[in-house]
């Protein structure tokens, strides 16, 4: 069984979706949920679905201690949902190819440093663009620039606003997320 751990900085939908996805595919289990900000929703989440949960600061980030940890509990996949720091050169070295991230965008527009949540939602309004979408890639060792495993597009309809395009962008990552992290259980399980 693929063990993953989940880094997380936000509410955790997007965490609770894995988690529930993988209590019914035997080949991976959510081993521990990660989080960097004290008071996000994921914490609470983590706890009400009785997943081990880790508080830590960017300098044990910088440090290696969030790796030490991974490492203990047996981290063979590293999925960011919603982490909001870039993820240290040496971290991403020891999970190449087995650390994906979920970006609200079609990547590389409205990708890099400042780029999440409304404020890739508010730049596509003010941009005039039709459409907009999600990006699952790899993590690489610059934001949202990693390959690109899956793109998925959603339209950016008259009179939208930055919390109507974020319900539509979230439906499509509570759908693919999961079949993505999947699919790359799959490959580490052969």
């Amino acid at each position: 069984m693929v063990r993953i751990a989940i880094l997380a900085s936000g509410t955790g939908t997007n965490a609770a979706r894995l988690i529930s996805h993988f209590r019914s595919d035997a080949r991976g289990e959510v081993v521990l949920i990660g989080c960097d900000r004290p008071g996000a929703g994921v914490m609470q989440r983590a706890w009400d679905l009785g997943v081990p949960s880790y508080l830590f600061n960017g300098t044990m980030l910088q440090r290696g201690v969030v790796q030490a940890e991974l490492r203990r509990f047996g981290c063979d996949l590293v999925v960011l949902a919603g982490f909001l720091r870039l993820v240290p050169s040496d971290l991403v070295r020891d999970y190449a190819g087995r650390m994906v991230n979920i970006h609200p965008a079609l990547l590389p527009k409205y990708g890099g440093k400042g780029m999440y949540g409304d404020h890739v939602h508010r730049a596509v309004l003010a941009a005039g663009d039709t459409k907009s979408g999600i990006t699952i890639h790899l993590v690489d060792e610059e934001y949202d620039e990693g390959r690109h495993l899956l793109q998925v597009p959603c339209p950016v309809l008259p009179g939208d606003t930055p919390a109507t395009l974020a319900s539509r962008i979230h439906e499509l990552e509570h759908e693919h997320y999961p079949q993505v992290v999947a699919q790359l259980v799959d490959q580490l399980g052969r």
